[in-house]
């Protein structure tokens, strides 16, 4: 006879949730539970159960749900249903061609526009990373290094570059790369870091986009050593394509 059902891990981070939700809030909170990455990419998305998480009835979620797809965090397929996205290895590293692009341009214009309030939230992110590294916290880590990067973007002030790069940093978050790697690994990103600070604060724009550029072939080097068998990508040969 076979035991119980496992409840799904989505469903549990939605425990406790006031009921009645709106749907922009469902939509919110969905969102926030799959960028964090406590749920794995693959993981189904049961809409009935959501929906009594919720207290609302399905449509709320399945229009929430379709929003996810556009965003490019959700995966849905007839008779399927839903799930939280997956990608190939190649695709991975579509996506982090797309951010190099958006981040260098918006780096080189935020070294020309930046003040001394910048650089004082950016120092203030790679002290967080410090912490991060000392405490060995590999989560940590990948979420302060998202804000350190973006304390050195944000002076650009291009509101739709900054909003192109957070919609293709959303899609690598549910995978979680940087807590994947061991300390070593970590480390030598965080000089890169370094590197990257210290030439945002002496506003030298060549310098900051040289480490930025070998920062992010390092961290994709990284990435795409590590064994097929963590789960990070999806093989090629499934597919499972999100459906409207």
């Amino acid at each position: 006879m076979p035991g119980p059902r496992r409840r799904s891990i989505l469903i549990s981070r939605l425990a406790d949730r006031p009921l009645g939700r709106p749907q922009n809030v469902i939509l919110d909170e969905l969102r926030g539970i799959i960028l964090d990455g406590q749920v794995p990419p693959g993981s189904a998305i049961p809409v009935d159960a959501v929906a009594t998480a919720f207290g609302v009835s399905r449509i709320p979620v399945r229009e929430a749900l379709m929003t996810l797809i556009g965003e490019g965090l959700v995966d849905h397929r007839p008779n399927g249903g839903y799930r939280v996205a997956m990608m190939t290895a190649p695709e991975f590293a579509e996506i982090y061609l797309v951010r190099e692009a958006l981040e260098t341009a918006g780096l080189r214009a935020a070294v020309e526009l930046a003040c001394a309030d910048d650089d004082e939230r950016a120092r203030a992110a790679h002290s967080a990373l410090d912490e991060a590294i000392q405490a060995y916290d590999g989560r940590l880590y990948h979420r302060e290094s998202r804000r350190f990067h973006l304390a050195l973007i944000r002076p650009c002030r291009m509101r739709r570059l900054l909003h192109m790069l957070d919609l293709a940093w959303n899609q690598t978050e549910p995978l979680q790369p940087m807590s994947h790697l061991d300390s070593s690994e970590r480390e030598l990103l965080h000089a890169d870091h370094a590197g990257m600070l210290a030439a945002f604060r002496a506003r030298d724009a060549d310098a900051l986009i040289a480490v930025f550029a070998i920062h992010h072939h390092r961290l994709q080097a990284a990435i795409g050593a590590l064994p097929q068998d963590t789960g990070l990508f999806e093989p090629e040969d499934i597919q499972f394509r999100s459906s409207m």
